[in-house]
């Protein structure tokens, strides 16, 4: 009896599982690629120690293409079957919907098929929510739904040691996708489950306020643009905004204009600039969505808002790197003495930070507006709107 039961234990132990991430291009791809060599240890603590899980990544622009979750379960369980895994998660940059209420993973239990919505997870830290919201999936699918039991599994990992990269997971309730932070008490995200007659999902986490729903989505869908990538598109505006500034500068008439503006005026002017360049961007660059057959306006009107958040973005790093060259500038090239000479007056140090933000205001509205920028295609691929255009292309070419 002894030796059948090592024989059976030993089996087990020797069963091996796969599962499979599904990525869309970009953000999704680069949190997978630098979590996927930690997971097999912590699903073998956290899910089944009594199985060898191996991890196979796949980079697909269609799983990023539609933003129903019926459509991506139907094209998981394809890829799965194809690919012959036993499980997969697909991680998508896609903001997905439920009744207007944001959804941040589904999962089928049955044909073990799950996906997760970095939209809805927030901006940060992100890496560490999409890492445990894998490993719950997985105990999902592996496990199933049943509550009771993965309560019980979960106390049983409660009181082992972790390592740092572990403790993400410990005192994890077995009812939350992510780890408890300060944004899931101001935001929850709720779990539900579901009888099969009555969807094609088993266990749904979403987020029931739409008002912090949209918070985190807005935020998240700006990280997925990834804002830093387009900084390098600025460097033609860049110089075209400093020679036109510098030249300003030769003239006392900015000294004398930031001598006389308030605080409020010159953030007034700043504020103008930037929301200037904004506009500018996306018109030269024809980055405003319109209503597509794709998707309806509310997507529309989502994509612009995003787009124009991350803009906004990238060019205030923009104006404040200008600023500290328009300082430096400043600093060496207009001396005291004359400047108070122009003023009348005896100066400070505060004058030249006022002068230095004046003319960053005014070079980015007189030099910058006007210039195109060094790369149009950096600033597309950092827009909803031009990826999804992009993808559903070669949906269409792939049915074709």
């Amino acid at each position: 009896m002894g030796l059948q039961h090592n024989a059976v234990k030993d089996a087990q132990k020797e069963k091996q599982l796969t599962l499979g991430l599904l990525t869309a291009p970009e953000l999704p791809e680069e949190i997978i690629d630098k979590m996927k060599g930690s997971l097999p240890k912590l699903l073998k603590q956290y899910v089944d120690e009594n199985v060898e899980w191996t991890i196979r990544t796949l980079t697909d622009p269609l799983s990023g293409s539609e933003g129903y979750s019926k459509e991506i379960m139907n094209e998981l369980e394809k890829v799965k079957d194809r690919e012959n895994w036993d499980l997969i998660i697909s991680v998508t940059d896609l903001p997905i919907f439920f009744q207007r209420r944001l959804i941040v993973s589904d999962a089928d239990v049955k044909k073990n098929i799950a996906y997760i919505s970095i939209p809805a997870l927030g901006a940060a830290p992100i890496k560490k929510r999409v890492r445990e919201a894998v490993i719950q999936l997985t105990d999902e699918m592996h496990h199933g739904a049943a509550s009771e039991d993965r309560e019980e599994r979960e106390g049983e990992h409660s009181g082992g040691k972790a390592d740092l990269v572990e403790k993400d997971r410990v005192n994890k309730s077995s009812q939350d996708l992510t780890k408890r932070r300060m944004t899931e008490r101001i935001s929850p995200i709720k779990r539900q489950s579901f009888a099969r007659e009555n969807s094609n999902v088993d266990v749904r986490y979403l987020v029931e306020s739409r008002v912090s729903g949209f918070i985190r989505m807005i935020s998240g869908m700006v990280l997925a643009n990834r804002p830093w990538t387009i900084f390098p598109a600025f460097k033609k505006v860049l110089a075209t905004a400093f020679a036109t500034g510098a030249y300003g500068l030769i003239f006392p008439n900015l000294w004398l204009l930031s001598n006389s503006y308030s605080m409020t005026r010159l953030i007034t002017m700043m504020a103008v600039a930037i929301t200037a360049m904004v506009a500018w961007i996306i018109v030269v660059h024809h980055l405003w969505e319109e209503k597509h057959d794709n998707h309806s306006r509310y997507l529309a009107n989502l994509y612009n808002a995003v787009t124009a958040l991350t803009l906004g973005i990238g060019v205030l790093f923009y104006y404040v790197m200008l600023y500290g060259i328009f300082l430096i500038t400043v600093v060496l090239f207009i001396p005291p003495s004359m400047l108070e000479y122009e003023l009348g007056r005896a100066v400070g140090p505060g004058i030249f930070f006022v002068i230095a933000w004046l003319v960053t205001s005014v070079a980015t509205l007189v030099g910058a507006i006007g210039a195109g920028l060094e790369s149009e295609n950096t600033i597309l691929k950092a827009t909803y709107g031009h990826r999804q255009q992009i993808r559903w292309q070669q949906a269409k070419e792939r049915q074709d």
